[in-house]
């Protein structure tokens, strides 16, 4: 092995997140309706192992051999039942690596030639959608909450290899979680936290 070897590995090489496990990607649908551009949003279905009854773009788990982009459009079609030509991706806002080993990117689209109170969403997996015109969120700002994260002590961990062993002084940190309130909705975590990313995209000079 040589120095020029190693080179030809790294140059060019594009980056990645350490210990990311899970790869998610969501579309953030808007739909022009009646000349008023709105967000289009799913209520998860309560039969839903994850995220029961909570508020959500259209999204899943990336497949193998699957961009972020492909995921986010395939999910949108099972989803919503639209086909793929009524998709326009807008391109892609700012992503998260989350604290639980999983990333999630997330993508603006256009719906086109949808008329949205004719969408007849996936039963299994979304109990109903509801749109929330765009103004709102260029206009109300989140509410936004802090929650400490903190290392817990594992039996396994080899404390004994470590400065100071179990009293080793871990970084702590904190995890924000926005709000926002709509009407009888309740629009939150990162999906909040992705309208707040896309009105500050918006407004940026």
């Amino acid at each position: 092995m040589d120095i020029e070897y190693i080179k030809n590995k790294v140059y060019n090489r594009i980056p990645q997140p350490l210990d990311v496990k899970y790869k998610y990607a969501v579309l953030v649908p808007i739909i022009n309706n009646n000349n008023r551009l709105e967000l289009i949003f799913q209520m998860r279905a309560k039969t839903l192992n994850r995220q029961p009854g909570e508020v959500s773009f259209p999204g899943g788990q990336v497949e193998e051999n699957e961009s972020f982009k492909e995921a986010a459009i395939r999910e949108t079609i099972e989803e919503l039942n639209i086909l793929e030509e009524n998709i326009e991706v807008i391109g892609e806002l700012d992503y998260v690596v989350s604290y639980y080993n999983s990333t999630v990117h997330a993508f603006l689209g256009i719906i086109n030639g949808v008329d949205v109170d004719k969408i007849n969403p996936n039963k299994e997996e979304v109990d109903h959608i509801f749109t929330v015109p765009l103004d709102f969120f260029m206009k109300n700002e989140p509410e936004v909450y802090y929650l400490d994260l903190l290392i817990q002590n594992s039996a396994e961990f080899p404390y004994n290899l470590i400065p100071n062993g179990e009293d080793y002084k871990w970084g702590r940190g904190k995890h924000s979680v926005h709000f926002y309130h709509y009407e009888d909705y309740i629009i939150w975590g990162y999906t909040a936290k992705v309208l707040k990313n896309l009105t500050n995209i918006i407004k940026s000079h």
